[in-house]
């Protein structure tokens, strides 16, 4: 049990083995709802609901330790008093595993058209039917106590890509004002339910080695259970993402998590883990299956391309999930050419399935010892178009 900023947390982190040759990490995350593994790949579930998926396959077939919720679109729709009532987002939405919530700093960035962020925090227009809301680093706290998910997230200014020194210096402090305030603010913010949460501030500083320092050592000071690095992932070259986390994961502290949000691409989640990253999360693997897109240990396929139209293998050989070897490729095309759900669904199962499977190999290889030889090979291996 650890006590912070008045308030008692349950999260503990274990790490197990760093990578000799790199600074990947294997370790182990604990919270009243269960163990998370790390290196981790959250699946993100934006509206109580990961796109595609029941959540029996989710926790049978692609069983990932935690999914990630969204403090903006859960306010919105189905609103908090919907959460109170039903007992949490767990209850819900049938899910007994751990859930971590965004605080909603990049919803509040991506709807840069309809709002105004202000010291006190951001005013802004639902994106649903247009009503006026207010978010501060107070209310949105009492969001995230109400929705109760095991791992909230402080509220942040995201900044955009490319962006002026000035105006990322400026975003950084107030991000800093407003964890203040957060943290503040939930010392008189009881639990809503029978478990604990924890809290994770996050570094940001845009593309600039000296704001993410500076971010970083602020951060680091606070002693929160875990830390996220926000403001990567928004345009800016893969270089750039990766020599920012480089010199945060330098600063912030060891012995606690460190989450890169809204990341990625799985040769950039390999990458990241090689600088040292345990949490990862981003919509890619769903979106992407969506549109025919599928991850594989070796390329990438556009399952609607003519070339797999009588291509009766299976989707991939591997077979880390059930869809992977129960149907062809051929037809899965078919579905996605006549535009059946079913299509988006075995292509989400996949994708999914496969961005775990990365990250567990990943983990197998960091205790083996063996990390490097075997992310150099899986980066080139997967990056081709088959």
């Amino acid at each position: 049990m650890i006590i912070f900023a008045g308030i008692i947390f349950s999260l503990k982190f274990t790490l197990h083995h760093t990578d000799p040759k790199s600074k990947a990490r294997a370790g182990t995350m604990v919270t009243d709802h269960g163990a998370i593994e790390t290196p981790i790949f959250m699946p993100v579930g934006t509206v109580a609901s990961v796109k595609s998926v029941h959540q029996r396959e989710l926790k049978e077939d692609i069983n990932p330790d935690i999914i990630l919720g969204n403090t903006y679109h859960l306010f919105l729709r189905p609103k908090t008093d919907i959460l109170k009532k039903a007992g949490g987002l767990h209850k819900f939405m049938g899910w007994d595993r751990n859930i971590l919530t965004d605080s909603g700093g990049y919803q509040v960035y991506s709807l840069s058209g309809t709002r105004k962020i202000k010291e006190e925090g951001v005013k802004f227009k639902s994106h649903i039917d247009g009503s006026t809301h207010l978010f501060t680093p107070e209310r949105v706290m009492e969001i995230q106590r109400v929705i109760g998910a095991d791992i909230i997230m402080a509220f942040d200014e995201c900044t955009p890509y490319p962006c002026e020194y000035k105006y990322a210096e400026r975003s950084m402090h107030m991000t800093h004002r407003w964890l203040d305030r957060c943290i503040a603010h939930l010392e008189k913010t009881p639990y809503e339910y029978d478990y604990t949460q924890s809290f994770f501030p996050i570094v940001q500083g845009s593309t600039y080695t000296d704001l993410r320092k500076r971010s970083a050592e602020y951060i680091a000071g606070v002693g929160a259970e875990g830390n996220a690095i926000g403001g990567l992932s928004v345009g800016e070259p893969a270089e750039e993402m990766y020599a920012m986390t480089e010199v945060v994961c330098d600063i912030l502290p060891e012995d606690k998590p460190r989450y890169l949000m809204g990341v990625g691409t799985p040769i950039n989640i390999l990458e990241n883990i090689a600088l040292g990253i345990d949490m990862f999360d981003c919509v890619m693997p769903t979106r992407n299956a969506r549109n025919g897109m599928l991850f594989t240990a070796h390329g990438t396929i556009n399952i609607k391309n003519k070339k797999w139209e009588d291509d009766f293998s299976p989707i991939d050989e591997m077979g880390i999930t059930y869809v992977d070897v129960e149907y062809s490729k051929a037809y899965l095309r078919h579905l996605f050419v006549a535009n059946e759900y079913l299509g988006k669904q075995i292509a989400t199962i996949h994708n999914l399935g496969f961005y775990m499977w990365l990250v567990r190999e990943a983990r197998k290889h960091i205790l083996a010892g063996d990390f490097v030889e075997w992310k150099d090979r899986m980066v080139k291996q997967m990056d081709k178009r088959l």
